[in-house]
């Protein structure tokens, strides 16, 4: 494994040890990582392997059986989605579920309920740093979500997140159905993001454009952590390729 540079800032999220089953069955067993403020964190893996299911538990979506996840220093194992959201951790999930019948305009400011009416400013800045991101939201910005084109359903789905000021993204799956070139849109979006300062937690099937943007990541096999480094190094590792990324 190669843990070279991360040591040096305390994480913003650190789980530890954490343990997930649904009945019987374990789908997260003991797996160990943290996610530095500013980068890009890939979650990688074959399907099955448990990527899913690590964002849900940090958002209280599958409850816990053992181990810790701690934000910004205070543990938030099994508190409600609507807490852990509100403390600024945001999830973009698998199969985007924007509200189709809403228009563009009424997806995002659904997002900002938690302070619009206090302060409706920084939500047209928000608003607007979004179109800056993706034009082709603001052109339809009457238009309702579930005429979108999927490229756009997943435009709208980050930017949904983004105007929450949530300090944390975890995207799930976001190349998920699109065209190659509309994939590469989506992540050097991404990847912009981060740039401003965004921290991202990517799972993506996709794992050799992840590599492309993430500064460090995670390969999962059946719920457990098996190898972990910067994406350089994962990707000189012919073993892990062609045996854990297709």
């Amino acid at each position: 494994m190669n843990t070279k540079n991360r040591e040096r800032s305390d994480p913003i999220l650190k789980v530890e040890d954490l343990y997930v089953s649904y009945g019987k069955i374990a789908a997260l067993r003991g797996i160990s990582f943290e996610v530095h403020k500013g980068d890009i964190v890939a979650m990688l893996g074959a399907n099955g392997a448990g990527k899913t299911t690590t964002l849900n538990a940090l958002t209280g979506v599958v409850p816990v059986k053992s181990g810790s996840i701690s934000f910004k220093g205070k543990t938030i194992n099994n508190l409600p989605t609507s807490k852990i959201t509100t403390m600024g951790i945001v999830h973009v999930p698998e199969g985007r579920r924007i509200f189709p019948d809403l228009t563009v305009g009424e997806n995002l400011r659904i997002a900002a309920y938690l302070y619009e009416n206090k302060d409706k400013d920084l939500y047209l800045e928000r608003r607007e740093n979004v179109f800056k991101l993706f034009p082709r939201l603001e052109k339809r910005v009457n238009q309702l979500g579930g005429t979108l084109s999927g490229g756009e359903q997943q435009m709208l789905a980050i930017g949904r997140a983004l105007i929450t000021g949530g300090e944390i993204l975890l995207l799930d799956e976001p190349s998920m159905g699109l065209a190659p070139m509309l994939v590469k849109e989506i992540l050097n979006t991404v990847k912009k993001i981060a740039e401003d300062g965004q921290t991202i937690m990517l799972v993506e099937q996709n794992a050799m454009l992840a590599m492309d943007i993430a500064s460090y990541c995670y390969v999962l096999e059946t719920g457990e952590i098996v190898y972990e480094g910067t994406s350089d190094y994962i990707r000189s590792q012919k073993k892990i390729a062609e045996v854990y990324l297709g």
